[in-house]
């Protein structure tokens, strides 16, 4: 394709192929790296060669993970009770449904009104696990006592709230399969998809009804004082969580009812909404529980692992070590890739990847509180539209394994900062992969001064995604870092 304005004669084209097959002779992965990174020099000077890198797996715990989710972002609940790796998740949510004004009654009537229903509604937007198993989800009541705001952000791997779970809002005994979540729904004048529908106790609704513009309607910090909001999680039996949207129309409070018609004649049937609205404050609990699992009979050691465990926030990382290039000679690096791949399991297609690996640099030497690591130094680029990942290689190539099942395998682009250790200007740092949401670290280019950039925006949600990968010393799919040098 590149040379297609060009009209070039067959005897030229062969003479060009064969030059370029015998410049790249010893690089077995020439076509997986592209043409253009390859030198244009003799197969003399040009070397492929791999280092061994260590892995040691490890978890984040309160004292060394930090991830906040914002109140408007993809929130999950459900149950994962039978991941073959990575054991079991309980993600629960927290939130507030509001009127949408104070000051006046929300309801049409309050006389002689009958109440039909009252349900729960949610704006699914996906499902991560096993769809097929269903699952019992129940509605509880925040204690007065919680602080809940709507400009606060909580911890997601703390249990940040109280409730009374002997006393739950929701009709007991529902049951939902994940796979039907996107069905289409017809109630009164709601007929959309992508709901979930928990149907609450009409007593709760009655109260709801009785409160007026004297007391809980009058303003939303009064409100806050007579309800302070739901929780919501899975009991039982489940395999997957479940993601939704609160800002979102399709998600609200449900209350139907009729009452009498004015100046007589039946009665007319009516629905009330309270929204996710600017005032409503909403928190993800995600706990993982990894007992009795390959995960955590891998922690913990002083010995390499040969498989290295990636979950998404709050999950696991790896301690990467490259000793080697403490004591390599200088050299003209023209590719050093940390590569890195997925070791396959049938279960991968339930519980799949997540869609971006990280590598950054822990730093002993970082002055400023709280930030103990760092961007690679050199290679990863803050451009105008934000951080290049991609040439970092977060992002997976799809290639196949040995058995030709698909796989993924990452390539972290650290070449800049080998060339740095080889020459001696820069620091060897323990290296850390992971998978994380958000993270907040420093970023420099030397000799430019530390900046700490509070939100590296990563994976696009929380709790889902998990893989394994080989380790250092993984029998068949090693990690290791490749190298593509001259000599000087």
């Amino acid at each position: 394709m590149r040379n297609r304005h060009f009209a070039i004669s067959f005897a030229t084209a062969v003479a060009a192929i064969t030059l370029f097959f015998s410049a790249c002779r010893k690089i077995n992965d020439s076509t997986e790296l592209g043409g253009g990174l390859i030198p244009p020099v003799d197969n003399i000077t040009t070397f492929d060669t791999t280092i061994s890198v260590q892995s040691f797996n490890d978890t984040f715990g309160l004292a060394n993970d930090s991830q906040y989710l914002a109140r408007n972002a993809e929130h999950f609940v459900g149950l994962i009770n039978n991941d073959p790796f990575f054991g079991k998740t309980d993600a629960q949510m927290f939130f507030e449904l509001k009127p949408a004004l104070y000051g006046s009654y929300p309801f049409a009537r309050k006389d002689s009104v009958k109440i039909d229903s009252i349900v729960l509604v949610l704006s699914y937007l996906e499902t991560y696990g096993d769809t097929n198993t269903a699952q019992q989800l129940k509605v509880y009541e925040l204690d007065q006592s919680n602080n809940f705001t709507y400009d606060s952000a909580y911890l997601i791997r703390k249990e940040n709230f109280t409730y009374n779970t002997a006393a739950p809002l929701s009709v007991p005994g529902q049951l939902f399969y994940p796979r039907n979540l996107n069905d289409s729904v017809k109630a009164f004048r709601d007929t959309t998809t992508n709901q979930l529908r928990i149907k609450l106790d009409t007593n709760f609704a009655r109260r709801l009804f009785n409160y007026d513009t004297s007391n809980a309607y009058k303003s939303d910090s009064i409100f806050k004082t007579n309800f302070k909001g739901f929780a919501l999680r899975s009991e039982g039996a489940g395999n997957a969580i479940m993601g939704f949207e609160f800002a979102s129309i399709n998600t609200k409070l449900a209350i139907y009812y009729n009452h009498p018609k004015v100046g007589g004649g039946g009665r007319d049937t009516s629905v009330y909404y309270f929204f996710f609205t600017s005032l409503s404050a909403g928190a993800q609990y995600v706990k993982r529980d990894y007992s009795g699992t390959p995960l955590q009979a891998s922690l913990g050691g002083a010995t390499e692992d040969p498989i290295v465990y990636m979950q998404g926030s709050p999950g696991t990382f790896a301690n990467i070590r490259i000793p080697a290039l403490a004591t390599l000679s200088n050299r003209l690096i023209h590719r050093a890739e940390l590569i890195v791949e997925q070791l396959y399991d049938l279960s991968d297609s339930t519980f799949y990847a997540p869609e971006v690996l990280y590598l950054d640099a822990s730093d002993p030497s970082i002055t400023v509180s709280n930030y103990k690591f760092r961007t690679i130094p050199y290679d990863l680029a803050y451009t105008p539209t934000g951080f290049d990942f991609r040439s970092l290689g977060c992002l997976p190539l799809n290639e196949k394994d040995a058995l030709g099942n698909p796989i993924r395998v990452w390539r972290f682009n650290i070449s800049r900062y080998v060339q740095h250790v080889l020459t001696k200007t820069q620091s060897l740092y323990d290296l850390r992969l992971s998978a994380p949401f958000t993270l907040s670290e420093v970023y420099t280019i030397p000799p430019a001064a530390d900046v700490v950039y509070p939100g590296l925006f990563l994976n696009p949600t929380i709790a889902k995604g998990r893989i394994r990968v080989g380790g250092g010393n993984h029998p068949a799919q090693r990690m290791r870092l490749r190298l593509i040098y001259s000599k000087l």
